[in-house]
């Protein structure tokens, strides 16, 4: 049934109208076409989302003290929550889930800023106050140098790791910063390292004008005593954050007498939460994109269907006579399916190849994503392997679909039938 003569046939029957082929076959193309497309932005799309996150503890949390909104224990409302060294080492010791416990400060409190100098230059910048671990945590670079150390912890060292723009400012183009001094509020400190962040937007910028010193240091250098403005947190392999999180503020609560009910009390942004809503959202446009391209598909697939029931209403004595010598139901069927495979299985590989040819030229014509500089939010668009399969099977599943009713209208056909046709 699958020879070079019945290739032949094929041919004849499909070339007697070649604009209504074409036509037919334009809309499997499409389908395909498009469904590549949608699926190769999709994976664009989410592959800079990945390199953005890339680096970056996704299982990590921060928590901050607020003010109370409910009397709790005989304390009234409006209380000001202010977590200090023993809070940190009180969960370092209760939650053994908990990988890394960093507390922070910040000069200026949140968003705020201080002054840093270097001669004649100064500028205003974010002076943050580190454990070594917050490297991980917000994916940083160190392209010189290096970051902060627990040597400078427990010696509390008079360090400084800055950012970019900070180098910009206080330094020379060519200039070395590392070893060279800078007064942050009047206080002198040594530039050991130059970092850069993974983070674009809003976020790498403030990241780049923010210089990080030892938390130790910090404390002492600009009378924080034991305070501790806020602390970011990350689970152990195979613990969800939301598990840790809920575990930390509960001890935290009780330790400063919030309210369970107090929502306000102690603030804290989950990054596992916020980074799981977001694959879901991708995945949900990856739904999408599917349902879209492969209706586009089924409406070439239907066009397929059409015109093979033309096509056998055109070959009526032909299939007539064909049964008439001998030609089984079955043979006939299959005949007229393979047909419509053939039909969409071969306009649906040339839409494939086009829209994987795009999506390289594409990838081919978008800047090179850098190791450990700034994430682009579009890369390496494609599909995967296992997406291109799935398409050849939903092409060849479509085929046999469009040569069903075919099939079943060559079958129903009577030598008799067709010899009086």
């Amino acid at each position: 049934m699958f020879d070079l003569d019945h290739l032949q046939e094929i041919w004849t029957a499909l070339s007697k109208n070649r604009l209504r082929t074409f036509l037919t076959a334009f809309g499997v193309f499409w389908g395909i076409f498009l469904l590549v497309l949608l699926l190769g932005s999709g994976n664009g799309l989410k592959n800079g989302m990945d390199a953005g996150f890339s680096g970056a503890a996704t299982n990590s949390f921060f928590a901050w003290g607020m003010r109370t909104s409910k009397p709790f224990a005989g304390l009234p409302a409006g209380r000001s929550i202010e977590f200090t060294n023993a809070d940190i080492e009180e969960l370092r010791r209760q939650v053994p889930e908990a990988k890394v416990i960093a507390p922070r400060l910040q000069l200026g409190g949140h968003r705020g800023g201080a002054t840093a100098t270097r001669g004649i230059q100064t500028g205003s910048y974010s002076i943050m106050g580190d454990m070594p671990e917050i490297q991980t945590i917000q994916s940083l670079v160190v392209p010189r140098g290096r970051f902060l150390n627990h040597l400078d912890i427990e010696e509390k060292r008079k360090v400084a790791v800055i950012g970019s723009r900070v180098h910009e400012v206080l330094f020379e183009p060519e200039e070395d910063p590392l070893g060279q001094g800078i007064r942050i509020n009047g206080v002198e400190f040594q530039v050991v390292g130059l970092f850069r962040s993974r983070q674009s937007g809003n976020d790498g910028d403030r990241d780049a004008e923010t210089i990080f010193v030892p938390f130790s240091t910090y404390q002492q250098a600009f009378n924080a005593a034991n305070r501790v403005h806020w602390m970011a947190v990350t689970s152990v392999d195979g613990v969800k954050a939301s598990v840790v999180e809920k575990k930390v503020l509960d001890i935290l609560r009780a330790r400063h007498k919030v309210s369970p009910e107090d929502n306000r009390g102690i603030g804290h942004w989950n990054l596992e939460e916020e980074y799981e809503k977001i694959q879901g959202l991708f995945t949900g446009i990856k739904l999408l994109m599917w349902i879209v391209g492969v209706g586009t598909l089924a409406a070439g697939a239907i066009g397929v269907s059409n015109i093979m029931l033309i096509i056998v209403r055109e070959r009526t004595k032909e299939l007539g006579i064909r049964r008439a010598i001998g030609a089984t139901p079955w043979k006939v069927q299959g005949q007229i399916v393979f047909e419509a495979v053939l039909l969409t299985l071969g306009s649906g590989l040339l839409g494939l190849s086009a829209g994987v040819g795009l999506l390289e030229l594409v990838n081919r014509l978008l800047p090179p994503a850098v190791p450990g500089g700034e994430p682009q939010m579009f890369q390496n668009p494609g599909v995967t392997l296992e997406a291109a399969v799935l398409a050849l099977a939903v092409l060849v599943a479509s085929g046999v679909l469009a040569g069903l009713a075919p099939a079943r209208r060559a079958v129903a056909i009577t030598p008799m039938e067709a010899l009086r046709s």
